[in-house]
């Protein structure tokens, strides 16, 4: 399964998945929303930033993933705490996802730079930023 997920521009996300120190990407809300129970070892994840380009930069293979039972917000804050050093988020990031009730970590892999290119976000709403698109061909503009 492929899926593109939105990385945060203002703290680096890309530039850290690129250079090797951010192993880890997380999401957390107070349900289960995508992509909790969703994303599997040897997914394939492709990123896009933040800023408006629309242009996906990267890919990853998912190494392992990590899906929270209910959490108290102590648990949440503690959970994000422990895999910082993999996570790298910047305080507002860490504020984000503190103390969700639910959190999903997903350790990857083999991360590549790619040649850039936009999808069809046509199918999906708005404010996700997380897309399952089963195959990126699907949604690849070309």
């Amino acid at each position: 399964m492929d899926s593109v997920v939105y990385l945060d521009f203002k703290s680096k996300e890309l530039e850290n998945l690129k250079n090797g120190q951010k192993t880890m990407i997380i999401r957390g809300a107070m349900g289960r929303k995508l992509p909790y129970g969703r994303v599997n070892k040897n997914d394939v994840l492709f990123f896009i930033e933040n800023k408006g380009d629309g242009l996906i930069k990267g890919k990853a293979v998912v190494d392992s993933v990590f899906n929270s039972d209910k959490l108290t917000k102590e648990q949440s804050i503690e959970i994000v705490e422990e895999n910082q050093d993999k996570l790298l988020l910047n305080k507002e990031l860490g504020k984000r996802f503190g103390g969700k009730r639910y959190l999903v970590l997903i350790t990857i892999k083999d991360f590549k730079e790619i040649e850039p290119f936009k999808i069809d976000r046509s199918e999906y709403g708005n404010m996700d930023d997380w897309l399952q698109v089963e195959n990126i061909e699907r949604v690849r503009i070309k």
